[in-house]
């Protein structure tokens, strides 16, 4: 493997890898394996075919191109290692040569490493959590809500009352035009929920089942649409049913049907899940605390400006997947904040530069306190991944690509880096947290080790 390296501006460099014929004969036995058993070829078992039988068959530039990424994905990290160079983002690959008969030859460009000079976190402190206490009035609302989601319905041919269930249709109007997503049809409403404006549910009231009323009402001065926040709108609804509600007592037969002894387990189990979810919450906090006074006392050199860019992108992916996942649009989110994408980014640019020095930070710490992660450690974290798809329905299709991906390098180097990351936040934890008490083993598989955003 033949390299050439040139520093570029701004933290950057660039390197033009050449992979010699003789290197790259078995990538390209591997792409006919590949391929071939894919689409077999007659005459030959999958897997099997001679490379000049496959050439013929399904031709050369193919064949290159299937083995390129693997080409890539292997050489680039050792191209780093034998220049010994430190980067912190993907690089960016440009393809120079790929042809028949010719050594493969790609330019990757990526940033380097910025100088980070570390603050002594032996000297850094951070109060440490305060007690948790919950609180009776907590407990109940968790088994006001548990009584509300036992509650079984009967559709009933009366008049609607408070706490019954209506299902309707509505339709809004501000200036007697309709407002987007003023309209419903089929809508589960809980009377006396309060999930509608003031004075919406007390209209529905009286009602009988295919029974129709308009009226009007003001929507509240501090209403998350500010272009209807305040204005007087015009309502028209339509009921399609009503459902009389019978909520269960909290009694022990309530408690069994969810697999307790009593009602007073119920209660106990809710405070417990309560403190855990408080505590959960305080400790995210404190690191949250506890990482801002590293990033305060620490150093840094010039970050280059793909490291923000990358990270914006990140956190604009991450907000269309948590939009999405609600069921809603992307484009009607920025319609409702009246931007475009390229003001959200603009907006996370500093919350990204944040996460940056965050992840270089811990990744200088790890080298400096010679942290790392091991292959058990890593199998593990592997298994662990793998077994949390298999045991979603959801990707029962998916399996052998996720598997293949989940096994690859680039899958080993990341659980690498979230396995190393955990334990660096461990040891500020223990560090900077006065009087701090380490309760992972407590809660070894639960959700309460959230480590700020890293690379």
């Amino acid at each position: 493997m033949k390299i050439t390296r040139q520093d570029l501006p701004k933290s950057q460099v660039e390197l033009i890898i050449e992979i010699s014929l003789d290197e790259l004969s078995p990538y390209i036995e591997q792409a006919v394996n590949e391929i071939s058993t894919q689409k077999p070829i007659a005459g030959f078992r999958p897997g099997k075919v001679p490379v000049e039988i496959a050439k013929q068959h399904i031709g050369e530039m193919t064949i290159l191109q299937h083995a390129s990424n693997q080409i890539i994905a292997d050489t680039y990290y050792k191209a780093l290692e034998q220049e010994k160079i430190e980067t912190v983002d993907q690089p960016r690959i440009d393809v120079i040569k790929l042809a028949p008969n010719n050594p493969f030859i790609y330019k990757a460009t990526a940033s380097l490493s910025p100088k980070v000079t570390l603050a002594d976190i032996k000297t850094l402190k951070v109060k440490n959590l305060d007690k948790i206490e919950v609180k009776d009035d907590e407990v109940q609302k968790v088994l006001e809500d548990l009584r509300n989601m036992r509650a079984t319905e009967a559709a009933v041919d009366r008049p609607a009352k408070e706490s019954d269930k209506v299902e309707v249709d509505f339709e809004t109007f501000v200036d007697k035009i309709a407002i987007p997503g003023g309209k419903a049809e089929k809508y589960p409403l809980i009377i006396g929920s309060e999930k509608m404006i003031p004075g919406f549910e007390a209209q529905v009231i009286g009602l009988k089942k295919g029974e129709e009323k308009e009226f009007e009402l003001t929507f509240p001065k501090k209403y998350h649409n500010e272009n209807i926040a305040g204005k007087k709108a015009h309502f028209k609804v339509k009921v399609n049913e009503v459902y009389e509600r019978s909520i269960p007592e909290i009694n022990d037969d309530l408690a069994k049907s969810l697999g307790l002894k009593s009602a007073d387990d119920l209660k106990l189990s809710i405070k417990h899940n309560l403190e855990h979810e408080q505590e959960h919450q305080a400790r995210h906090k404190k690191d949250v605390e506890m990482v801002n006074l590293l990033l305060d006392k620490t150093g840094f050199g010039d970050i280059p400006d793909t490291l923000i860019s990358d990270e914006t992108y990140k956190m604009v992916e991450e907000l269309k997947d948590n939009i999405a996942q609600q069921g809603l649009r992307f484009e009607d989110y920025l319609e409702h904040l009246k931007k475009q994408e390229s003001d959200l980014r603009l907006d996370f640019a500093a919350d990204a530069l944040k996460r940056v020095k965050t992840a270089l930070a811990i990744r200088t710490i790890a080298k400096q306190e010679h942290i790392e992660a091991t292959d058990k450690e890593i199998d593990q974290e592997r298994d662990l991944t793998l077994n949390s798809y298999k045991l979603n329905p959801a990707f029962a299709t998916q399996m052998d690509h996720l598997e293949k991906n989940i096994n690859s390098e680039g899958a080993r180097r990341y659980f690498a880096n979230v396995i190393v990351n955990r334990k660096v936040m461990d040891l500020l934890r223990k560090t900077m947290i006065d009087g701090y008490e380490d309760h992972s083993c407590d809660h070894e598989h639960d959700e309460d080790h959230d480590e700020p955003e890293t690379k």
